[in-house]
């Protein structure tokens, strides 16, 4: 995402914005229309002889704008129009703020005029905007709707009951504000005057083509009593573009995938058209090519606390080489409590001070003011070295998931928390998307759920809904492959076509909670004779969601960098008994990888990882060489890819993110 723009503005407003005080209905004096306001600009007349007023805050019994997010101008020509100097300054807003009129109740005809001067592609500005609280544009995208440095007008009737007419506007997706060049107010006719009939559905909507990450769209203009403007298309229910043209390529999809999309048609006055039919679409499959897609996708997690006891900071990934492999890192963990997603660790997440020799870039952090620190300081010096770098907050995790039986009582709101702190202006250009770590919806980890199988499905919807089709949104799942089990527990299948990838968990099945054994690999790629519990190895999870209709495209294979022991062992073979967890750096029963190569090096392979004995301690844990193994399996499954956890288990050198790197291709 790009950074916004006024940074030290949006930072100085913070702590001074308060809402207005609501009044009761009747209580505004009125002021007269026609009202016509040049947002960000002086007065001025434009070439029709209109006079339009220069840009104010608002006050009582008259009108203007509540909270402003910031303003611009642009010295550059605008199409369409002969009023240039009307489009050339703007106010932006976001948050639900925009115009308030204390005028006399009745029904009015509202313009906006808007002009795109920073986008150089369509989805990088999206927003809604509302009339006394109906949604009069739905992620309105200028850009794809009139094209760049162009005049953008929409019109819309509203009815006024309370003696104030709002019009507030709201980020939908994209980097940027809202934009308003200027807002006029006129009398309305009770819909008399008011273009209010909508366009036919567009017809003939078909595929026109695919390829492993983009799908090809073409359709029948519609017709309308004014005129046709533009053609929204929808995937999956979400708007992912707005059109003037009859045809839409939808890109950075995965491979081998269905994808359903409809095709509405919107005229100026901001009418909208029913959806025609509906097409489904399958990208086509091939080997894995990049991170961008196919199967090469490779993603890693960053742990909050690493910072702490580990010392493993943002500059490890960098100096490792790792930052140079991986295309995506989801950052462990925010919390979900009270059904909203909240902040896990303030101090590391974006206060903890960075020296010169911790920093990525070799630059201390300084206190001033608007100065992003911590973790979220240090990621957004890592991406500014690898561009092509995604950073996804990932919420919940094993201690914290407790919140998100709460969240499911109320998907929408769950959304809306979730989109405010990823997208808080202090940090919103780290984040490209969110990843949801419930362990486990409509079943038990260290809480038990009982939300219903739907309440996976709904919870992704939601999000989906609220971030809109230019985010990633990924989930970190169960692999339980039992018959009855956790995979069965949940609509995963259902929520696959709200998710850019599911991350597998294929690892943890066995462990020193069972004290006395049997010694068991982790992390098994295929079951083996002995196995201590049938469907507890990665294939049988994999082939279990394939089978309800998850594509493999959507599913990363799940690596641990750490290994689980046991200690009182005497069988070098998996199957021994124990007679507790083995010691380990700072948990009991757990170790980085980048210890174990070296203190207990892997003796033999069972089910496609690694095991060893070391005097009385047993290990499993996978190599190079059994990764190697896995992603093999990984594209031969057509999988999207692989994720491991976490970086701070790997070598100084980033040995294991190198292995899944070339075995990915």
């Amino acid at each position: 995402m790009k950074r916004r723009i006024l940074p030290a503005l949006l930072a100085a407003l913070g702590a001074l914005l308060t809402p207005l005080v609501a009044l009761p209905a009747g209580a505004y004096a009125a002021a007269a229309v026609p009202i016509r306001v040049d947002a960000g600009g002086p007065a001025l007349t434009d070439g029709s002889g209109n006079s339009w007023s220069a840009d104010k805050a608002y006050a009582s019994g008259g009108w203007g704008y509540d909270t402003l997010y910031g303003s611009g101008s642009t010295a550059g020509s605008i199409a369409g129009t002969s009023d240039d100097s009307l489009y050339q300054r703007y106010d932006l807003f976001s948050g639900w703020s925009g115009y308030r009129f204390d005028v006399a109740d009745g029904t009015y005809q509202v313009t906006l005029k808007m002009v795109e001067d920073w986008a150089n592609g369509p989805g990088q500005r999206r927003f809604d905007v509302r009339a006394e609280g109906t949604t009069v544009l739905s992620a309105f995208d200028v850009y794809a709707s009139c094209g760049p440095m162009t005049a953008c007008d929409r019109t819309f009737t509203t009815t006024v009951s309370d003696g104030q007419l709002n019009v507030q506007f709201n980020m939908n997706g994209g980097a940027n504000y809202a934009t308003v060049s200027a807002i006029s107010v006129t009398a309305g006719s009770g819909g008399g005057g008011a273009d209010t009939t909508p366009p036919s559905a567009p017809g003939g909507l078909r595929v026109t083509g695919t390829t492993t990450s983009s799908a090809g769209l073409a359709w029948d203009p519609a017709t309308d009593n004014v005129g046709v403007t533009g053609y929204r298309v929808y995937r999956g229910g979400v708007l992912v573009a707005t059109v003037t043209g009859t045809s839409f390529t939808d890109g950075g999809l995965a491979s081998g995938t269905a994808y359903t999309y409809t095709v509405r048609a919107v005229d100026a006055a901001g009418n909208l058209s029913a959806a025609g039919g509906s097409v489904t679409g399958t990208t086509s499959t091939g080997g894995g090519g990049g991170d961008g897609g196919g199967g090469g996708r490779l993603l890693g997690y960053f742990t909050e606390w690493g910072v702490y006891g580990r010392q493993y900071f943002v500059k490890n990934v960098e100096t490792s080489g790792s930052a140079a492999k991986l295309g995506y890192i989801n950052y462990a963990f925010g919390n979900v409590t009270n059904g909203r997603c909240a902040i896990g660790d303030a101090y590391a997440d974006y206060d903890m001070a960075y020296t010169a020799a911790n920093s990525v870039d070799g630059k201390a952090d300084t206190w001033d003011a608007g100065v992003l620190r911590g973790s979220f300081g240090q990621l957004r010096k890592l991406k500014a070295l690898h561009p092509g770098l995604k950073i996804l907050w990932s919420f919940g995790g094993w201690t914290w998931s407790g919140g998100f039986t709460q969240a499911a009582a109320d998907p929408a709101a769950f959304a809306d928390s979730c989109y405010a702190l990823v997208e808080d202006p202090r940090w919103a250009d780290v984040f490209d998307g969110i990843d949801i770590d419930w362990e486990y919806p409509n079943a038990c980890g260290l809480s038990c759920d009982g939300s219903g199988a739907a309440a996976f499905r709904n919870l992704m919807s939601a999000l989906r809904a609220r971030f809109g089709a230019n985010y990633l949104i990924t989930a970190a799942i169960t692999a339980d492959g039992t018959a009855g089990g956790k995979i069965d527990a949940a609509d995963y299948a259902g929520a696959a076509q709200y998710v850019n990838w599911y991350n597998v968990m294929t690892y943890d099945y066995f462990g020193a909670w069972a004290a006395t054994g049997p010694t068991a690999p982790h992390s098994p790629l295929t079951s083996y004779s002995g196995i201590p519990a049938a469907g507890f190895y990665a294939d049988a999870a994999i082939q279990r969601l394939k089978g309800k209709g998850v594509p493999a495209g959507k599913l990363l294979l799940g690596i641990g960098f750490y290994g689980r022991g046991w200690t009182g062992v005497t069988q070098s073979a998996p199957g021994g008994t124990a007679t507790g967890p083995a010691p380990g750096t700072y948990e009991a029963g757990i170790e980085d990888y980048k210890v174990l190569k070296n203190s207990c090096p892997a003796t033999g392979t069972v089910a496609g990882t690694a095991y060893a004995r070391c005097g009385a301690n047993w290990w499993s844990y996978d190599t190079p060489g059994t990764i190697a193994g896995k992603m093999s399996y990984a594209k031969n499954q057509g999988l999207g890819g692989s994720f491991f956890w976490e970086l701070s288990g790997d070598t100084g050198n980033g040995e294991l993110v190198t292995a899944m790197r070339n075995g990915l291709g």
